[in-house]
C-alpha cells in the first residue's frame, strides 16, 4: 500500500490541498492515518477515490452528491462521464483510477475512445503523455507496482503499433529516410514507437530498429540504408557520465546524417551537440523538427 501526504495527492491528482482536506473533513471521502507527529497519511485507496471524485466534481458533479456514491457506483459513473473528447483532465484522472484498479477493460475503453474522438495522435499528444508523466510520479512516491505499470506500459504499446500497421506504406525514394534505435542496454520503447508512427503519418521513411541496438552496427546500417536522419532516446542508458561520449561516438559512426537525440538524459547537465545534430526537449519539439526538415528537404 503506497502511503501519501496530502501534497503527494494534489501533485497527483491536481486538486489542491485545501480542498481536499474541506472534502475530507466536510464530506469524509478519504480516510487518512495519523503518524505519531500527527501527520496525515493516506493510502492507494485514498487517492484511487480522489482521482475519481475529481473527475466527476470536474464535470459538474456536486461534491455533496458525489460523496454519497459506492465505489461501484463512483467507477460507473466516471467510465460513462470520460466521453468529452476535449476534457483531457478528466480522461487522465479516470485512467490513473483504472490503472490502480488494474481494470484493463476500462483502461482500453478510455483509450479508445479518446483515439476515436481525437485522432490517434492528438489522443497519445493531449491523453497518454499527460497520463504517463502521473504515472512516473506515482512510481517515484513508490505507489505505483511494476504489476501496475507493465499494463498500461504494455496497453499503450500495443495501441501504437496496431495504429502503425494502418498506415498506408512508404517507398523510400523521394522521401527523408529515418533510422530509430535505442542504445544497447536501452528498454524503453514507447517514446521511439512513437517517433516512428509519427514519421510514418508524415510520409517518412523509416527503418524501426528498435530496443538494445549495439552501436557498433549503424556503420553498416548507414552504408547500406544512407540514411538522412537517424533517432534515438536516451532515457536510462548510457551512464550519465557517460552521455557526452556517446553523442561523439554516434556522430563520427553516423557521417553526414542528421542525428537527432532525445530523452531525460539528454537535459539536466553540460552537454556539447556535434552541428549535425540537435535534441528536442518535448515531443511537440521533436514534430516540430520533423515538419521543418520535411519543408526544407533535409
Amino acid at each position: 500500500m503506497g502511503q501519501f501526504s496530502i501534497s503527494d495527492l494534489e501533485n497527483i491528482s491536481g486538486i489542491k490541498a485545501h480542498t481536499i482536506r474541506m472534502w475530507e473533513q466536510r464530506y469524509g471521502i478519504l480516510q487518512p492515518v495519523r503518524t505519531h507527529t500527527n501527520i496525515r497519511t493516506y493510502c492507494d485507496n485514498d487517492l484511487r477515490r480522489l482521482l475519481n471524485v475529481a473527475t466527476l466534481c470536474g464535470q459538474g458533479h456536486r461534491i455533496s452528491k458525489v460523496a454519497q456514491l459506492s465505489e461501484q457506483e463512483l467507477a460507473s459513473a466516471v467510465i460513462a462521464c470520460c466521453e468529452d473528447p476535449h476534457d483531457y483532465a478528466r480522461q487522465v484522472n479516470a485512467l490513473l483510477a483504472a490503472t490502480l484498479e488494474m481494470n484493463e477493460p476500462q483502461i482500453c475503453k478510455i483509450l479508445g475512445g479518446a483515439v476515436q474522438q481525437l485522432g490517434f495522435e492528438a489522443a497519445v499528444m493531449h491523453v497518454v503523455y499527460p497520463f504517463l508523466q502521473r504515472v512516473g510520479i506515482l512510481w517515484q512516491t513508490g505507489s505505483i507496482n511494476p504489476a501496475q505499470e507493465h499494463l498500461v506500459t504494455n496497453i499503450i504499446r500495443q495501441k501504437i503499433v496496431a495504429a502503425t500497421d494502418q498506415l498506408p506504406p512508404v517507398h523510400p525514394s523521394g522521401t527523408q529516410r529515418w533510422v530509430l534505435f535505442l542504445p544497447e542496454g536501452e528498454l524503453h520503447e514507447l517514446a521511439l514507437l512513437f517517433m516512428n508512427y509519427a514519421l510514418r503519418a508524415r510520409a517518412q521513411h523509416v527503418l524501426y530498429l528498435g530496443q538494445n541496438l549495439p552501436e557498433s552496427e549503424l556503420t553498416a546500417v548507414c552504408h547500406t540504408y544512407q540514411p538522412h536522419c537517424i533517432c534515438t532516446v536516451l532515457t536510462a542508458v548510457p551512464e550519465r557520465g557517460q552521455v557526452q561520449g556517446y553523442i561523439n561516438h554516434l556522430a563520427e559512426l553516423c557521417g553526414g546524417a542528421k542525428l537527432v537525440l532525445y530523452g531525460p538524459l539528454m537535459f539536466g547537465q553540460h552537454l556539447t551537440l556535434p552541428t549535425n545534430a540537435a535534441s528536442p526537449r518535448l515531443m511537440t519539439d521533436f514534430l516540430t523538427l520533423v515538419d521543418e526538415l520535411r519543408k526544407g528537404g533535409k
